[in-house]
């Protein structure tokens, strides 16, 4: 059953990152790199291409879910760092961009980091098919801490905030998306018969607040930064947050484990997340677009 989970997250990860560059490319073309408020995210749904990544992406969902209610939160979630690689090559090619020596190792760093921490959570954690009432309410609780803390960085530093805030603002969220998507798909899988009745309600209101804030932090990003450095960032603060979830509340780790294992898992999440910082700094789109801010500050002062 993990295995087949592991196959529906690769597959999944594919249609993500196809998804995911067609939004951006229609975000980037209709903003022209400006924040994206409500009212412009809506107008996206008239964009033919807009639509098709979100269609792309609803596939790629499905396939998630399906794999996070299979196996451990653990195992599924670092494998959308497989979406990275293919975001970036299709990318390049719509954008006409040369990724240089910097993107190529810091994407290595993410894949291997990410492989790498795959192959040790898979022995390392057991899975759970019953999540109790505490459990969830303590997940609930703390996405609402997360949440007001999100929203008052939005409001309060709206004007100064980059790409790459609202990939860390979203990987978060998405993280408690994952665990909470989780909840709901054992619920509607339990043998009882109760389905909709073993779902609590703010379980749902939470998956609902928490995707479309990180739908909208995922939009901003779309609108100044790279697709890839997007993917980047959530396939890495996503599964950390998710796993770290399901480690410290939903108990998946395993108590026998070997601490050259656990420490071998933290070390592989640091390349991953070291790649990442690396390519939100030495990636070509954003090097083109320091290059043109200091143009334009240049054009001004002169």
């Amino acid at each position: 059953m993990v295995w087949l989970a592991v196959c529906c997250a690769v597959a999944a990860a594919f249609f993500l990152a196809l998804g995911t560059q067609r939004q951006s490319s229609a975000v980037r073309a209709s903003s022209g790199g400006l924040a994206v408020s409500s009212r412009g995210i809506l107008r996206m749904l008239a964009n033919p291409r807009w639509l098709t990544g979100m269609l792309l992406m609803g596939v790629g969902t499905v396939l998630n879910v399906y794999a996070l209610a299979s196996a451990p939160l653990t195992v599924v979630q670092p494998i959308g760092a497989i979406a990275l690689v293919i975001t970036t090559v299709v990318n390049s090619r719509d954008q006409g961009i040369r990724i240089n020596r910097p993107t190529v190792l810091a994407i290595t760093a993410c894949i291997t980091g990410s492989i790498g921490f795959v192959l040790l959570a898979i022995n390392a954690t057991v899975s759970t098919h019953e999540i109790n009432r505490q459990q969830e309410l303590a997940t609930v609780l703390l996405l609402c801490v997360v949440v007001a803390a999100l929203l008052g960085i939005l409001v309060t530093f709206r004007r100064r905030i980059g790409a790459f805030v609202y990939i860390m603002g979203a990987g978060v969220l998405f993280g408690f998306v994952a665990v909470l998507v989780r909840t709901i798909a054992i619920g509607l899988m339990d043998p009882n018969g109760k389905v909709l009745g073993n779902i609590a309600w703010y379980v749902i209101v939470a998956v609902a607040v928490a995707g479309l804030l990180g739908t909208y932090c995922v939009q901003n990003a779309y609108s100044s930064g790279p697709p890839d450095l997007v993917i980047a960032g959530l396939t890495v603060i996503d599964p950390m947050i998710g796993i770290a979830i399901g480690v410290g509340i939903l108990g998946e780790l395993r108590p026998d484990v070997h601490p050259v294992v656990a420490m071998s898992m933290v070390g592989a999440a640091l390349i991953a997340i070291v790649g990442v910082i690396a390519l939100s700094r030495h990636h070509p789109d954003v090097l083109q677009r320091q290059e043109e801010a200091r143009r334009r500050q240049a054009a001004s002062g002169a």
